[in-house]
């Protein structure tokens, strides 16, 4: 015998009807802005183009909210606050992990497919992210060539310019560890912070010793993880990022000029936090 109960679900008395005064889901987050920003320019029409725009629009939204967490955690480190820094960190961990898991839906996107859209990305190119810079910069990737992509953007120019010159979130690190007395070398302390950071063999000894004791240097110890667990995520992402690139276009040039998959190869050398690295040849010897 059929179930005659009826598959409705009836909105209790208390649930708000009326918005005409009232502020609803929709007006909070402005979706009438957010979901009229999707405007593909194929033509004729592809179906594919949506999907490339999304994705590449959500990624911005995520590195939005990650600069704002890695701006606060540098901030707490700078006043020394450690455990709401390691909070920060903690949730910066889980948007680099949704950052990579996106790249999933992307990858469905054949070659043949993008090879239909390619052509109106112009000289548009996921290379030409100011918000991807900034959060290069905060992890102490500097590289002053960089700014100059972005001199046709004032706002974007001015804040990568900004973060060139200030501390990364590795160097407020030291700079907390300096104050709680562990011996930072002092040219550590006070350098040009534009340049790229070099590995420094002094720095690998304090951590050496903070390894060698992890209970008596408990907190040092946790951020130096939550750091590496920082760097390690990245990496995951530049990979397959490399991944995708290499199965949707193979070794094409990119749409930017770059040399596409060889150029995001190279970017898997680069490291943030070298010393917490090289330290690990040092445990238990």
């Amino acid at each position: 015998m059929a179930d005659a109960t009826p598959h409705k679900r009836d909105l209790e008395d208390g649930i708000q009807r009326d918005f005409s005064t009232s502020m609803s889901y929709g007006d909070y987050l402005r979706l009438d802005t957010l979901l009229a920003a999707q405007t593909p320019l194929s033509d004729p029409p592809q179906h594919d183009e949506l999907l490339f725009i999304i994705q590449h629009q959500t990624s911005e939204l995520w590195m939005k909210l990650m600069i704002h967490e890695l701006r606060s955690a540098r901030a707490l480190l700078r006043t020394d606050d450690l455990s709401p820094a390691l909070k920060r960190m903690a949730r910066i961990k889980h948007i680099q992990h949704t950052l990579t898991d996106q790249w999933s839906v992307l990858a469905t996107l054949t070659p043949s497919e993008y090879a239909e859209i390619r052509p109106f990305l112009a000289t548009s190119s996921g290379f030409q992210s100011a918000q991807y810079r900034e959060v290069e910069f905060l992890l102490g990737n500097k590289n002053a060539d960089m700014v100059k992509v972005f001199s046709h953007d004032s706002a974007a120019h001015d804040a990568l310019h900004e973060l060139l010159h200030e501390p990364s979130l590795y160097d407020e690190f030291l700079a907390h560890l300096s104050r709680q007395g562990y011996a930072i070398p002092a040219r550590l302390l006070d350098r040009d912070w534009s340049q790229p950071y070099t590995t420094d063999a002094d720095l690998i000894d304090v951590f050496a010793e903070v390894y060698a004791a992890p209970a008596e240097h408990w907190g040092v110890y946790e951020t130096c993880e939550e750091l590496v667990d920082v760097e390690d995520a990245f990496q995951q992402w530049r990979f397959r990022h490399l991944q995708v690139v290499q199965r949707v276009i193979g070794h094409k040039v990119g749409t930017g000029g770059s040399s596409g998959v060889d150029f995001l190869r190279r970017a898997l050398s680069l490291t943030f936090f070298p010393e917490l690295y090289e330290v690990r040849t040092r445990i238990g010897q």
